[in-house]
């Protein structure tokens, strides 16, 4: 409500006043929609920060602001000098007007869409839009002196919220406690006047709570946090716009924290399902090894050259079974390949029973953070940010990361993974930033990027964390498209470059294998 006429009717003369004989000595903008105003009285100054966003504006009077040396844009040169005579607000209108000695206008359009300032150097001269794609608002004007407002006099049997189109759904909120919607017409019209009187003469500003949205009412509806006195409407809005600017940034945490975590539970649990679903196919489907040791078993049954064989099933009662062989490959040949599929498939059926039981208790966890998301102390951004970091939920480390290293990296759990991009970047990582208790990883047998999980003291890295970083080892190499991929991981102290190796190539010296579908399970923040 900070933008609406009846609190702007009642900040334009405490401007006025504010800023009688300040002048502009700054106009420029560093963000985003953002005008910011500096004026002097060549002793003191004043600061203006009006934010004209298409999702709402916000006008800010800040006691202090440090311009930025980089990013900072100056605007309206013509403003630049011009003195300060009066600040109005337009009748029923979210217009705020700062008329200069020049005859030069200021216009802040606070509509909640379409914001919009507009400056004209003389009343006769082309207007300057801040957001020239507005044409429109070059022919903005206020209502002449004397025109007709709307009224109850002009439609005395119509809906009284109509006749005055500036009551907002603050206004409209307050007057239902008061018994608005039953009342009768004639009632209705009497509340809507009193409540009018209310808003032109404010007996207080209040910072409310209200449909989860804090606002500054000139009504005491809803949750009233704080009452401030209504003759200092400059304070009211420098207690208030921090308060929001807070509380918003909290939201959108909470908002941005609440969806990463129901993200990841989801994923985990719908990989967990996958891999239940196909180790339940494994498990109901005959083996390798059992079809290789039918085979052994009838060898001289089979025929050279023969593309199947019929058996007797001894694992199934004795029941017959057909083989299916290949005519150019000798039946102990291909036992032999059944048998060593049969050791992959042992190795995919324990990996699957790790990986599914790891990504239940991995959704387990987001669960369980998502309630301690919901007790956490509402609208307290610190506690909000300290539990995310103590989570390894805060996206700033990644960040910060990305932008100091010359590597691929992610954040996983509170852990940097950090991934090469070339030959040349993998020695670079491996030889220079990896330290000797990293864990290091690689796509066995293949070329691919060297993976690195960095340390942290006094933790080791959690299953779910190791599995992801051994998926991106997996899909950066040539083993991408595998079903699954073997990946080695050792301590980084147990890799060495041997003297002569082209780019990338080192020696493992100890190490062990993880079996995992190629993926990136960090594609979106990469």
């Amino acid at each position: 409500m900070h933008t609406n006429y009846y609190f702007l009717r009642q900040l334009a003369p405490a401007l006025t006043q504010q800023l009688a004989d300040y002048t502009v000595v700054a106009c420029f903008s560093q963000e985003k929609d953002e005008l910011v105003l500096g004026l002097t009285n060549g002793q003191e100054e004043f600061w203006l920060r009006v934010l004209l966003a298409a999702a709402g504006p916000l006008i800010s009077l800040p006691e202090s602001f440090h311009r930025a040396r980089q990013n900072s844009v100056d605007l309206l040169p013509e403003l630049l000098g011009q003195q300060v005579t009066a600040v109005s607000a337009w009748t029923n209108d979210r217009v705020l007007q700062f008329t200069f000695q020049s005859g030069a206008t200021l216009l802040l359009k606070l509509y909640s869409t379409r914001p919009n300032a507009i400056f004209r150097p003389t009343p006769e001269s082309p207007a300057e839009l801040f957001h020239q794609r507005y044409t429109a608002d070059a022919e903005l004007r206020p209502l002449p002196p004397g025109s007709p407002t709307p009224a109850e006099a002009t439609n005395p049997l119509g809906n009284p919220l109509k006749a005055y189109p500036s009551l907002n759904d603050v206004a409209v909120a307050y007057l239902r406690t008061r018994g608005y919607d039953p009342a009768p017409l004639e009632a209705k019209w009497q509340l809507v006047r009193e409540v009018v009187q209310e808003l032109e003469q404010p007996a207080a500003f209040y910072v409310i709570r209200l449909h989860g949205r804090t606002r500054l009412s000139l009504l005491p509806v809803g949750e009233v946090e704080l009452t401030l006195p209504a003759t200092d409407p400059i304070g009211a809005l420098r207690r208030f716009v921090p308060l929001l600017l807070n509380r918003r940034a909290y939201e959108a945490e909470l908002r941005q924290v609440r969806q990463q975590l129901e993200k990841r539970a989801d994923e985990a649990a719908t990989s967990a399902q996958h891999a239940q679903r196909r180790l339940h196919a494994l498990e109901n489907t005959v083996g390798y090894r059992q079809t290789a040791d039918l085979i052994m078993a009838h060898l001289s049954q089979i025929p050279a050259g023969a593309k199947q064989v019929e058996v007797v099933d001894f694992y199934q009662d004795n029941q017959p079974r057909v083989i299916k062989l290949k005519p150019a490959e000798t039946p102990q040949r291909t036992a032999q390949n059944l048998y060593r599929k049969a050791k992959n498939q042992q190795l995919e059926t324990r990996e699957l029973s790790a990986r599914a039981e790891r990504r239940e208790t991995e959704a387990m966890w987001c669960l369980e953070r998502l309630e301690e998301l919901a007790a956490l102390p509402p609208g307290d951004l610190r506690a909000l940010r300290q539990w995310r970091k103590q989570h390894g939920l805060d996206p700033a480390t990644v960040a910060k990361a990305a932008q100091e290293l010359p590597f691929k990296v992610f954040e996983d759990s509170g852990f940097t993974i950090l991934v090469g991009r070339n030959a040349q970047n993998n020695d670079l990582l491996t030889q220079r930033y990896a330290h000797k208790d990293d864990l290091w990883l690689h796509a066995k047998d293949v070329t691919g990027s060297h993976v690195v999980i960095r340390q942290r003291p006094g933790q080791t890295v959690p299953a779910p964390v190791l599995e992801r970083a051994a998926q991106l080892a997996a899909w950066y190499s040539r083993r991408k498209n595998d079903s699954l991929c073997p990946v080695t991981y050792t301590p980084k102290k147990f890799v060495r470059k041997p003297k002569g190796a082209i780019a990338g190539q080192v020696v493992v010296e100890r190490e062990n294998v993880l079996l995992v579908v190629p993926a990136n399970p960090f594609e979106r923040a990469e």
